[in-house]
């Protein structure tokens, strides 16, 4: 059987693999009509790229001129004829530049009617339009092209996780239960009056479960959902790669990950070295001002508390006053290039999150950002910065309560053995086997060497994180019963590949995503549903009122 992009199909060949050695064959080829040209030429296109197709002149071929003069852009054609070399002067640097097909027959299986907007890569257009006819947008090259880089980097990764580490592909459910602490989840309800599922945020309980089975080495495509609401270049349902492993530790876990991407990196970005840098949580800090620094540049915080050592401005005094405040500052180079706008512009974000911990990392950011509008390169678009960020605390103070503490990540993240001791008297001062990969400034994955003892995870939930444990009954229980210590991470599959491919966001690599507010701007959902169809979930809508009210 003939393998291939055209096996099993009517085609003989793709419009973008034909040149001249293809000179003489008699070809069959299908797709999309790109352009009309003076009843001359069709260029007709399908995923692989375009082939541009002769329109015969000849009395005797009247009915193939006029079915193709007849077309519609975007109508879907099949064409058989002979590949011929262009006449000299007419080639173009396209793959297929130097050949046309001169159309022997032709095979109309729909005409298009006028589309909302032109399939060409320079023809711009609104997101919410290419959310809405998201078929259309599909259609286009570039998103042919990060579709398929997204899946020839996905069977990569489970060529090598399943066939050179022994790893096992497992689904796990998508119907669960709520997970304490963590982002909010999308409920769903059943026809038990009052009982609730939820849709994972992760399959994290599932494969640690897993490990405490003797499955030993687990991955999966991941399914997750996370009820977020108007995050900026967020999804409701995102695709992350989840792997767990028994009898692992940080740096297993780690060299895992970098050979993993090593090896499913795609050939046309070039190569990345490995191993990964690392720094500690708190060098990333003191550096940067974030957790998840672009190291792609310089530009480092600089401690000059000593210089205002004896100052008497109150906002400084006040900075220096507090346990552990500083002053730092940014050397940015060539900054005189700044205007007046822009420098008030780099003001007005150090008024509005002054004494937040991100705010040196926003402004130094920002500062790369107005520097490249000024045509200084100082993040170069084509290199790929990896990063390990480690040595997190394992917990925080709550935003609204300060005096309650909150899992750093989640709450199944192990302290570092040298810091359990602290768990029960200092747990604000222990920081957790935890690690995130950075890629260019991007978190892209994060995991942890989890707790493995049903005592510990029973002490950090009651004890620490004032959680009601019976929400764990059956993780609890498991740990109980022989769990063998294991680690893993997940993935962002989605943001990955939006790196990889330079897309502005993430809805440029999925194929169907929701647009800001999380609505399918094509199928309109969310939609509303009747009474009728609620009752046997036990489930009545309260509407909002005008006043700000509700009502039955």
């Amino acid at each position: 059987m003939v393998s291939g992009p055209s096996s099993l199909s009517l085609r003989t060949h793709t419009c973008g693999e034909l040149n001249v050695d293809h000179v003489g064959k008699w070809v069959t080829l299908c797709g999309w009509v790109q352009y009309l040209r003076q009843d001359l030429f069709v260029i007709l296109r399908d995923f692989s790229g375009l082939t541009q197709i002769l329109v015969p002149q000849e009395e005797s071929a009247s009915k193939v001129k006029a079915d193709l003069c007849d077309l519609t852009v975007e109508s879907v054609i099949m064409v058989t004829g002979t590949v011929r070399k262009r006449p000299a002067g007419q080639e173009n640097k396209m793959p297929t530049g130097e050949i046309e097909v001169l159309a022997e027959n032709v095979e109309v299986f729909n005409v298009s009617k006028k589309l909302p907007f032109e399939i060409k890569e320079f023809v711009k257009k609104s997101e919410s339009l290419r959310m809405q006819y998201r078929y259309l947008d599909l259609r286009s090259s570039r998103m042919q092209k990060n579709l398929r880089l997204r899946s020839q980097l996905v069977m990569k990764m489970r060529e090598f996780l399943c066939n050179e580490h022994g790893f096992v592909d497992v689904e796990t459910p998508t119907l669960f239960k709520r997970t304490p602490g963590g982002a909010k989840e999308f409920v769903v309800p059943s026809r038990e009056p009052g009982l609730f599922y939820s849709l994972p945020q992760s399959p994290q309980q599932f494969k640690q479960l897993l490990m405490v089975a003797g499955v030993d080495r687990y991955f999966q495509i991941a399914r997750c959902y996370r009820d977020e609401g108007s995050k900026p270049d967020r999804q409701p349902e995102f695709t992350q790669v989840d792997i767990e492993m028994s009898f692992v530790d940080q740096e297993g876990i780690r060299t895992l990950v970098e050979s993993m991407l090593q090896h499913s990196w795609p050939a046309e970005k070039g190569s990345i070295q490995v191993p990964f840098q690392t720094m500690t949580y708190e060098e990333a800090m003191r550096d940067y001002g974030v957790d998840k620094p672009d190291t792609r540049f310089n530009m480092k915080l600089t401690d000059i508390s000593d210089i205002f050592s004896s100052t008497q401005v109150e906002f400084l005094r006040s900075a220096l006053d507090q346990p552990e405040g500083s002053i730092q500052a940014i050397l940015v180079p060539c900054g005189a290039l700044f205007t007046g706008r822009e420098l008030e512009s780099i003001k007005q974000t150090a008024k509005t999150q002054f004494g937040q911990r991100p705010l040196l990392g926003s402004l130094r950011l920002q500062c790369a950002e107005l520097l490249e509008s000024h045509g200084r390169p100082v993040r170069d678009p084509l290199a790929f910065h990896f990063l390990w960020v480690v040595d997190f605390p394992l917990f925080l103070p709550k935003e609204d309560e300060p005096q309650e503490l909150e899992s750093a990540h989640h709450p199944f993240t192990a302290p570092l053995p040298e810091d359990t001791a602290l768990l029960f008297t200092e747990p604000h001062k222990v920081r957790g086997q935890h690690y995130d990969l950075v890629l260019n400034g991007c978190e892209i994955g994060g995991g942890s060497i989890r707790i493995h003892r049903a005592s510990e995870q029973l002490y950090v939930l009651k004890n620490i994180l004032k959680e009601d444990p019976s929400q764990l009954t059956h993780l609890l229980e498991a740990l109980d019963f022989g769990a063998p210590p294991h680690g893993g991470i997940a993935l962002g599959l989605d943001r990955l590949v939006s790196i990889i491919v330079g897309a502005a966001s993430i809805r440029d690599v999925i194929a169907f995503p929701k647009s800001f507010r999380g609505h399918d701007l094509m199928s309109r959902a969310p939609d509303t549903v009747s009474d009728k169809d609620l009752t046997p979930y036990h489930i009545y809508v309260k509407w909002p009122t005008k006043q700000g009210g509700e009502e039955k």
